[in-house]
């Protein structure tokens, strides 16, 4: 599967467009008290432990988009956008990664 943030393909051909694709991934608010109740691994203000969580949210989200876009016998998924909300209120601090994108064919 080619993914790309273009919306054209260098030497390829898109023959067919098979519509809009989207994955997400949620973080919870729990994910929040077990990275910072031990911020050992906080290096230049950086916590390791908390990208590395974000990180995989996002590659959920990439997968759930690829299947998607398999299911309507695309190869490519072009224009891809990803996208990170803090939902608040009475979700917490629960994070949503969406990640989304136009499912093509192409030769």
């Amino acid at each position: 599967m080619i993914l790309s943030s273009t919306n054209t393909l260098e030497n390829k051909k898109i023959v067919a467009y098979k519509g809009i694709v989207t994955g997400e991934s949620l973080i919870g608010s729990n994910v929040y008290k077990d990275l910072f109740s031990g911020v050992r691994d906080v290096v230049g203000g950086r916590t390791s432990k908390y990208e590395e969580e974000i990180q995989k949210a996002r590659e959920v989200a990439l997968t759930s988009m690829k299947e998607k876009a398999q299911s309507l016998d695309a190869n490519a998924i072009i224009g891809l956008k990803v996208s990170y909300d803090n939902l608040g209120g009475t979700m917490g601090n629960t994070i949503l990664v969406t990640a989304y994108g136009t499912a093509v064919k192409c030769e």
